[in-house]
């Protein structure tokens, strides 16, 4: 039900901004079911906020608005998006994540000034071609598509992408997470200004050669994916300073990523990996290293070249020993090493002077050892 006290300030806003001339209106969270005519005065504006209310359309009329240039109609309740909404052929910026749409408009495609499109968290399970003229797009989110949706639409959200979208070529950060990809395109590899691409939480079982050819790549999320194996083209990808292969079925890691050598971040919870190569150890930039909820017995001597990192996630694995080359490892801050099979830890590890306590739960170590 529509706020009186919401309506009020909208109408007030909106008079202001017309008396002031301001381009910029702000009607969020203000517990809007319409969108008050007199909006339609506004037609100097450029920036829009109307995210978080309670609105189920958008009116036709929207289309007065001609100089917009930023629109943010996030966290409503959107099921349909008129066609006049490709009017608006200033826009640069457009949010209309977090509501029910199941489609959009073939107008969308008209809107060829657009940077940012954020589409996450709606229903949807295709794209219209025309998207494929958003060739100015630098940021687009398609994450989470179907992942409201009630329990029997299991299909919703993405299981393919169409070849079209390797011509976004302008694209920098492009959000996948949280549909139902089996496959990738081998067009993906030709957004090659990409620095970030997430595609964590999808149902993918390989991935393209071409992905290593993405080299301006800082961030890459595969987790919560089915991959058995990794391209050895990934190695090109030496700009990554994340890496996210948790939650996957992997049981070795291609030799190639020793050449990723700017890595801060590298995560492989929850695969079914039984050692650690050697060469993780020249990947001496890290700060975080995750590898818990693995098959690990043991680990090379080599993790002790790593002393820039300060935490190191090994728990849920079968680990019986620990090197004493840890103790190297001076700006440690959390080491995480329950549910394994140790009986003693290295004495090198009272050494680091940052150490917090360690939980040693669930393992068979004597408890005066702890």
């Amino acid at each position: 039900m529509e706020s009186e006290n919401g309506r009020r300030t909208a109408h007030a806003r909106i008079a202001r901004c017309l008396r002031d001339g301001s381009t910029t209106l702000d009607l969020s969270s203000l517990g809007l079911s319409e969108i008050p005519e007199s909006l339609g005065d506004l037609t100097h504006l450029a920036r829009l906020d109307l995210s978080e209310n309670n609105l189920n359309d958008i009116p036709d009329s929207l289309r007065d608005l001609p100089a917009l240039t930023e629109l943010d109609l996030r966290a409503n309740f959107l099921e349909t998006v008129p066609d006049a909404l490709g009017d608006l052929v200033t826009l640069k910026v457009l949010d209309l994540s977090e509501n029910g749409l199941s489609q959009v408009p073939d107008s969308l495609g008209d809107l060829i000034a657009l940077t940012e499109l954020n589409l996450s968290e709606n229903y949807l399970s295709a794209l219209p071609d025309t998207l494929k003229n958003l060739t100015a797009l630098t940021r687009l989110n398609l994450s989470s598509l179907g992942m409201l949706a009630p329990e029997f639409f299991p299909t919703l959200g993405l299981t393919t992408l169409p070849e079209w979208l390797g011509d976004l070529t302008n694209l920098t950060e492009l959000d996948l997470s949280g549909n139902q990809l089996t496959a990738l395109p081998e067009t993906l590899g030709d957004l090659t200004n990409l620095t970030l691409l997430n595609l964590g939480g999808n149902q993918l079982t390989a991935l393209p050669e071409t992905l290593g050819d993405l080299t301006n790549l800082t961030l890459l999320n595969l987790g919560g994916n089915q991959l058995t194996a990794l391209p050895e083209t990934l190695g090109n990808l030496t700009n990554l300073t994340e890496l996210d292969l948790s939650g996957n079925r992997l049981t070795a890691l291609p030799e190639t990523l020793s050449d990723l050598t700017n890595l801060t971040t590298f995560t492989a919870h929850d695969n079914l990996l039984t050692t650690v190569p050697e060469w993780l150890g020249d990947i001496t930039d890290l700060t975080l290293l995750g590898l818990s909820g693995n098959r690990l017995t043991t680990l090379p001597e080599t993790l002790g070249n790593l002393t820039g990192l300060t935490m190191l996630s090994l728990y849920g694995n079968q680990l019986t020993a620990l090197p004493e080359t840890l103790g190297n490892l001076i700006n440690l801050t959390d080491l995480e090493l329950w549910n394994n099979r140790l009986t003693a830890l290295p004495e090198s590890l009272g050494d680091l002077p940052d150490l917090n306590g360690i939980n040693l739960s669930g393992n068979p170590i004597d408890a005066d050892d702890r």
